[in-house]
């Protein structure tokens, strides 16, 4: 599993076979429930992760583990520290962890991520925990790779506001106020309930014209760090699949994650193929020309295109 994995992130030219070979065995595996963490650095995810895949063990789910940890800017390197604050579960068969760097990819994640999902679907994983490298106001993109997201904060991190501010409302499926033990800690879990029900207020009458049933979110506490309160995180999570499950959701969102996934493949193919034919200095030169306003972005970028797909029909 390591070293397909290794393929994925490595965009070696074994991989086509590789997901070639793939292909028939994801039709028999069950479809795994993907998680997501996230939230501001700081707020306990890896500690949090590392206690959730304990709960989840206790009901006897085997639990992939993706951690995403930020890449250097100027070395391209990155810390990968989960393997360390998860050494916990190194020698348990159940338990596949991966540390994955983001490699400059904005969102928390990485393009690799879901290739990397595939892998462990094939795997058997009954579960898979994707850690984010930690949130800002506009990476969010955990919403759409996961069938359910879990928001994490912590008091002494921001006030309610900020928590809107940084779009956590619109994402979350499960919230956990983690360090619960510390002074604050109620005075979060209130905010957020307060801010919940404004906005299922807001967006309930468009639901029930619709006859679509909303998922009411719970606002639970733990202490990652004793393993407090991860019992009842792992029973939201199990209730929320069930949800999924009986609306059909777990289908359509491998359907939207294998539709990204081919999105992501086209765009990184078409930009080698630029790269190898010379076109970026057409690139290098629209560029010029729209900076000096002799042309607009919209106009660059359609020649651009119709240059590329009269070589790739020719090719």
């Amino acid at each position: 599993m390591a070293r397909l994995i290794s393929l994925v992130e490595n965009a070696s030219p074994q991989l086509r076979e590789v997901m070639a070979a793939l292909a028939p065995l994801v039709s028999g595996a069950r479809i795994p429930h993907v998680v997501g963490l996230t939230g501001s650095p700081g707020v306990g995810k890896s500690t949090s992760t590392n206690a959730l895949v304990a709960a989840l063990r206790r009901t006897g789910a085997r639990v992939g583990v993706l951690a995403f940890d930020p890449s250097s800017p100027f070395s391209g390197g990155a810390l990968l520290g989960d393997r360390v604050r998860m050494s916990d579960h190194a020698l348990d068969d159940g338990v596949f962890i991966r540390s994955m760097a983001s490699r400059g990819h904005l969102g928390g994640l990485s393009w690799a991520a879901p290739q990397a999902l595939r892998v462990l679907e094939v795997a058997g994983c009954d579960v898979v925990l994707v850690e984010t490298v930690g949130v800002g106001q506009s990476e969010v993109e955990i919403a759409g790779l996961a069938d359910t997201t879990v928001v994490l904060l912590a008091p002494g991190m921001g006030d309610g506001i900020q928590a809107a501010k940084a779009g956590i409302l619109e994402i979350g499926d499960v919230y956990v106020v983690n360090k619960a033990d510390r002074d604050g800690a109620d005075q979060v879990r209130r905010d957020l309930r307060t801010m919940l029900r404004q906005s299922e207020r807001d967006s309930g009458a468009a639901a029930a014209a619709s006859g679509d049933a909303r998922w009411s979110a719970p606002v639970l506490a733990t202490v990652a760090s004793e393993g407090t309160g991860l019992d009842e995180v792992a029973e939201a999570l199990a209730a929320h699949r069930a949800w999924l499950e009986e609306r059909g959701d777990l289908v359509r969102h491998r359907v939207r994650r294998s539709r990204e996934e081919i999105e992501a493949i086209a765009t990184t193919t078409m930009r080698a193929q630029w790269r190898a034919s010379g076109r970026l200095a057409a690139l290098d030169d629209l560029a010029e020309q729209v900076a000096r306003g002799e042309s607009d972005p919209y106009a660059a970028a359609d020649l651009l295109l119709a240059d590329a797909g009269t070589d790739l029909t020719a090719g």
